[in-house]
């Protein structure tokens, strides 16, 4: 077990002083239990929240749970509050989160006998230096521990009556922990499934994004499918299951979405690129065309998007984070092969995306490659866009790269800030998209002023025709995705 922090170790001391008892309890010394560093620290006490606070005069005291958060001066940003909870017996929950009351207890039995799995109904007794220290394991914890199990404290069907968050908490333990439900507590989860409507959708999007990030996210997915609780988190990813594929895929929609995944989690992606990895094509099952070989799965893309964007906002998931992910499951069809793609159309395609997402794409692109069962991640192909890429990063593909800005446009016509001004910059752009050569200050000055002597209505004409043409080689791409892909 490693090492307890000299910061927990003076407050259990200063606990112990006062005639109190101390105990490392919960994921903190779960963690330490599996050789891992905990990412925050708790302490469960005999004594009071007053009588804490009386020891600790500099502490927090904002809940109604007997917790109270005690400031140190550690550096390490998981020591710098350590939160010590009063012994807790818990009252009837009625609204299958929170207690409706609790009593504070006189033993740490009585608090851990309340704890949702063994594994965290653990408690070491701490900060006596004269005396051994004790671990308490009235639910063999240890031992589930020791055979990477996962088991609900007594009746696995009341601890999730409860609170029905731990239906997910259970499976994010294992999935973090790469550790397996035990057959009681997994039916249990099966049977209870249905309580998780009463959870907030925030609680669910941290349990889920948890779960995500861990090594084992896809066997996570699968208790989540298999278990019944899928369909009150993301249930168009269900819509998927058993979907065969065209001749570019070995795998069914939904297989094909969890291989995507798996790359994802191998290569150690962020976040959202794993759930863009995970929700690529869910599109999929609304635009399917036929069966077979040579089924068509034609804008699959764009319908993808709009329902990430329902599914994502749903459980509150942040803007930005939102957004992200649905421009990369909107845009991951891009081409890529060399007779086909042009320096300005990647160029536009960096304006689409945003240079700040271009390098996550051609990740996503990858894991939707391996997802589909080819073998290389990155074929020539792919790896020729990547270098025309790099080529051109440093090329205007943004109003703000251009050698001209707006007020220098206004100052050049004499005209104030309008819609003239952000047409001029638009049609600029374009052409210089088309022509990285004509970002040239003195060239944009003499554009201006023949674009400025232009009537509203021509300009607009003018703005028409370059959005036309940027249109005419969006579609001609998208007809190669369509011819090469079927999608």
């Amino acid at each position: 077990m490693n090492k307890i922090p000299k910061e927990v170790e003076f407050i259990a001391e200063q606990l112990n002083k006062n005639k109190f008892k101390s105990y490392l309890v919960g994921g903190c010394l779960r963690d330490l239990l599996l050789k891992q560093a905990p990412k925050d620290w708790d302490i469960a006490t005999d004594a009071t929240p007053d009588e804490i606070q009386k020891i600790f005069p500099e502490s927090v005291y904002e809940n109604n749970f007997g917790t109270v958060g005690i400031k140190t001066e550690s550096e390490n940003e998981s020591l710098k509050i350590v939160e010590v909870t009063t012994f807790r017996i818990e009252g009837e929950y009625k609204d299958k989160r929170h207690p409706e009351n609790i009593k504070f207890g006189k033993k740490i039995e009585e608090d851990l006998e309340r704890r949702d799995f063994t594994i965290n109904a653990i408690a070491l007794e701490i900060g006596d230096k004269k005396s051994t220290s004790n671990l308490v394991d009235p639910f063999n914890g240890l031992s589930d521990i020791s055979k990477k199990t996962i088991r609900a404290v007594h009746n696995p069907e009341e601890r999730f009556e409860e609170d029905a968050l731990r239906l997910l908490r259970a499976i994010r333990f294992a999935s973090s922990l790469g550790f397996k439900i035990e057959d009681k507590t997994r039916d249990a989860i099966k049977n209870k499934a249905h309580l998780l409507e009463h959870i907030s959708k925030e609680r669910i999007r941290d349990e889920f994004i948890k779960m995500i990030d861990s090594s084992e996210a896809v066997s996570g997915v699968l208790d989540l499918v298999d278990l019944g609780l899928m369909k009150f988190i993301m249930p168009e990813l269900l819509e998927g299951i058993g979907m065969g594929q065209n001749k570019h895929h070995i795998y069914s929609v939904f297989e094909h979405n969890l291989k995507s995944l798996e790359y994802a989690v191998d290569k150690n992606f962020e976040t959202d690129l794993r759930i863009a990895s995970l929700l690529h094509d869910v599109g999929k099952s609304r635009t399917k065309n036929g069966d077979g070989l040579n089924s068509t799965f034609y804008g699959h893309q764009v319908v993808g998007e709009k329902m990430a964007l329902k599914m994502l906002d749903k459980l509150r998931f942040p803007k930005k984070s939102t957004e992200k992910i649905a421009l990369l499951i909107r845009e991951h069809m891009f081409v890529y092969d060399p007779e086909s793609v042009t320096l300005s159309g990647v160029r536009r395609l960096i304006k689409r995306v945003g240079e700040e997402n271009i390098d996550d794409l051609l990740l996503l692109r990858e894991a939707d490659r391996i997802g589909s069962g080819v073998p290389k991640a990155q074929p020539y192909r792919l790896r020729y866009l990547k270098a025309m890429i790099d080529k051109v990063k440093m090329e205007p593909v943004s109003a703000k790269m251009l050698q001209i800005r707006g007020d220098e446009v206004m100052k050049i016509l004499d005209i104030p800030a309008g819609p003239k001004i952000g047409g001029i910059i638009a049609i600029l752009l374009e052409e210089i998209i088309d022509n990285p050569d004509l970002n040239k200050k003195e060239n944009l000055e003499k554009r201006v002023i023949e674009l400025g002597s232009l009537s509203e209505k021509e300009l607009a004409e003018k703005r028409q025709k370059a959005n036309k043409s940027a249109e005419e080689e969006q579609k001609r791409i998208d007809d190669e995705i369509k011819k090469k892909y079927f999608v």
